[in-house]
């Protein structure tokens, strides 16, 4: 009471001034909630069924699936191209898993731990003949491999066995690809469930199943006249917007946009070597081309100095390590003669070319081989011993057994080591046993050691080329790129619109480009490499119509960019008199009118060759149809028409209800308008067994209704992919 007291006797005003500060407390803890809100939105890679995936853990999935690639392909680096390949694998996945549990979860369908231990104690998944735990015999799941492996990990990272580390070290990449695929496991069952539940649903009966046989058994033989829609004259017939709109309202699913795109229209900038660059790299190889020609320098050290991108080899190289530009020139010089510098327009280069030798060598050499290991007189002269053993007619395998090596045969091929950079005592090891004889023992130096090699067999002789090389990029400066970047500046700061940008363009050498509908599911924008921020502006939420991107410098820091943003097109049906989209309905509204043209054209025809007639008389240049004979139609596939190089549907469907002898005189089909006459009919191989035929009926009903099934899960999924945010 004391302190509620003491609190009235502070007044009004001082208790306004707890209520601001009380305030304020409560608006700084409302900040830090709406800040860390919104550092949550920033870390959003994309969003399914209202549930958002983190950045954080969108890597950890692909840093454990590029783990696995490593693991599966013994590559250590992944390159740029194979990580966005991966990175879309992994989403893509990610989408397809949260879809079918965010629709199991609703039916409550799961995947128990009875149910994973039955299905790999059964082994006949298909993921698991994809684990290393398979019988090398059967190539079938072996369930007890992976219950000695599982317990031998546990023990080793229990530390019950002696030597864990390096035990656990090897266990370790099996172990986190085990748990890789049991997670993909689950999730595989869980998919099957709810297609298995879904299949349950379409079932097949024995009117659709005989329908299925006959049309696919039937076969029949055609005389038909054809005219394609191009023949006929678009004077023919009468085109307006009511009829476009009308086509439009027939598909307009077929215009409906899952994800957001827009369109852009951009100017790319190619920084080349002007010509002050060019005349300067030209005194430059003319003084290599005489320093070459004259000898006057040790050659690799030549090569090296000139900066060339193919360093010399002191091992002579097959044609096909060689580049490609010179590989077809080397056929024409003969031991010390050089070529003239030469421009390659393979890869934008100046090039000189001496050959220096050529001779024919081993592509192959099949050896075996025991390591000395030591650096002392005594390591060289146990080297000599195991070689002069060998010479003696010693075993390999008894000698390797002594230093416990294995020495087990292996192949140096010219692929092993072409093109790749070698130090001084490699190449030693490499021209020793490429210049051995076969049957030979070689001792040879190696780092820390001896090698002492039994040469067993030297394989496929080819011709190979001691070349000098000096290939230099026809570049641009530093002052060259600078005057292109200045340029394009002042081009963009003079015009700032559109209109502005595209009257100014040509005049200043300039090409102003378009791209419509572009998703942000893309990686670049014009298909060059490091617009990722360019990618980020035009899908920016602040970004509007009209709007003038800055300057962005990307390529391989070769070229400049600058985008225009021209539409946006969001989530839902996309307007019919979009240009694009117009001008397909046009053209589908255009074969509809002149089908109907046709139609009216042909009428009263009695045979084969009235209809062609009539058709020719329908024809733009009254040219004569080609009548032809087409076999074996059947409805259970499309019927191709060389007269409209077409695979026509509708031709399929009207033979399969004609009879033999009888004549159809009109056929709608997407390219063309078509006249037929059965004239002959056949049975297929085979007796119909409904039995046989249901199953397959049910599973062509299964695979059509998955197909858009998941279209329609997909649409109403929300999802959202801000990738584009981050890669």
């Amino acid at each position: 009471m004391a302190a509620l007291q003491k609190i009235r006797s502070w007044g009004a005003a001082t208790v306004i001034l707890v209520g601001l500060a009380l305030f304020a407390f409560i608006a700084e803890e409302a900040v830090r909630g709406l800040s860390g809100s919104q550092q949550m939105e920033r870390q959003r890679v994309g969003e399914v069924h209202g549930e958002s995936l983190s950045y954080q853990d969108y890597m950890a999935m692909v840093n454990e699936y590029a783990d696995i690639m490593r693991l599966m392909s013994g590559q250590d680096n992944m390159g740029e191209e194979q990580m966005t390949q991966l990175r879309d694998q992994v989403w893509q996945t990610y989408v397809q898993n949260a879809i079918v549990a965010h629709e199991a979860e609703l039916l409550g369908l799961a995947v128990t731990s009875d149910e994973m231990q039955a299905v790999i104690a059964q082994g006949t998944h298909q993921l698991l003949r994809q684990t290393p735990f398979t019988n090398p015999q059967t190539g079938t799941f072996d369930v007890e491999q992976l219950k000695r492996f599982l317990a031998d990990y546990e023990q080793v990272r229990g530390g019950g066995i002696s030597e864990t580390g390096a035990q656990l070290e090897q266990l370790e990449p099996l172990h986190k690809y085990w748990s890789f695929m049991e997670r993909n496991l689950r999730d595989a069952i869980l998919a099957e469930k709810y297609q298995t539940l879904l299949m349950a649903t379409l079932v097949a009966n024995p009117v659709a199943a005989q329908a299925a046989f006959d049309g696919r058994s039937q076969e029949k033989d055609i005389l038909v006249a054809a005219l394609s829609y191009d023949r006929v004259s678009d004077e023919a017939i009468t085109i307006g917007d009511s009829d476009i709109k009308a086509k439009y309202d027939e598909i307009k699913d077929a215009f409906k946009a899952t994800t957001e795109s827009r369109d852009i229209k951009y100017v790319l900038v190619n920084v080349t070597a002007s010509t002050a660059d060019r005349k300067a790299l030209d005194a430059e190889m003319a003084s290599f081309a005489e320093q070459l020609a004259a000898d006057s320098t040790p050659v690799a050290r030549l090569v090296r100095e000139s900066a060339s991108s193919v360093l010399y080899s002191p091992l002579p190289l097959r044609k096909e390590a060689l580049p490609r530009d010179v590989a077809s020139r080397i056929d024409t010089l003969a031991a010390g003669q050089q070529l003239p510098v030469y421009q390659s327009y393979l890869d934008n280069t100046l090039n000189i070319v001496r050959l220096i030798g050529r001779s024919t060598q081993p592509d192959s050499t099949v050896y075996r081989a025991i390591v000395v290991a030591g650096i002392d007189e005594a390591t060289a002269t146990r080297a000599d011993s195991i070689a002069t053993a060998l010479r003696s007619g010693a075993p390999v395998d008894s000698i390797a057994k002594r230093y416990n090596q294995a020495a087990a045969e292996q192949t140096l091929t010219s692929e092993m080591y072409e093109g790749q950079p070698l130090d001084e005592t490699t190449r030693g090891m490499i021209a020793t046993l490429r210049g051995a004889a076969a049957g030979s023992v070689e001792v040879i130096d190696i780092q820390g050691g001896k090698l002492v090699a039994s040469v067993s067999a030297q394989k496929n002789m080819v011709e190979k080329f001691d070349v000098a090389i000096i290939k230099r990029t026809i570049d641009f400066s530093k002052e060259t790129y600078t005057q292109a970047y200045n340029d394009f500046s002042q081009f963009l700061a003079a015009n700032a619109t559109l209109a502005d940008m595209e009257a100014a363009a040509q005049a200043a050498g300039y090409q102003v480009l378009e791209r419509n509908s572009m998703s942000s599911e893309e990686h670049t924008v014009a298909n060059t490499a490091g617009t990722r921020d360019a990618l980020r502006w035009i899908f920016n939420e602040d970004t509007e119509v009209g709007d003038v991107s800055p300057l962005y410098e990307c390529g391989a820091n070769d070229k400049m960019l600058a985008v225009v943003l021209t539409g946006i097109h969001p989530v839902g049906h996309r307007a019919w008199d979009e240009p694009n989209i117009k001008e397909y309905l046009t053209s589908l509204v255009k074969a509809d009118k002149k089908a109907e043209y046709v139609q009216k054209q042909i009428e009263g025809a009695k045979n084969v060759a009235d209809a062609a007639a009539k058709l020719a008389a329908a024809s733009a240049d009254k040219a004569t149809v080609v009548v032809d004979t087409v076999k074996r139609v059947s409805f259970g596939s499309s019927t191709f028409l060389t007269a409209t190089s077409a695979s026509e549907g509708a031709v399929s469907g009207a033979v399969a209800r004609t009879a033999k002898g009888d004549f159809c005189p009109f056929v709608k089909g997407v390219r063309g308008a078509y006249a037929f006459q059965v004239i002959d009919e056949r049975q297929g191989a085979g007796q119909f067994d409904a039995a046989t035929e249901m199953p397959r009926v049910a599973q062509n009903y299964t695979m059509r209704t998955m197909r858009s099934f998941m279209v329609d899960l997909t649409e109403r999924a929300g999802i959202k992919d801000l990738r584009y945010l981050f890669f």
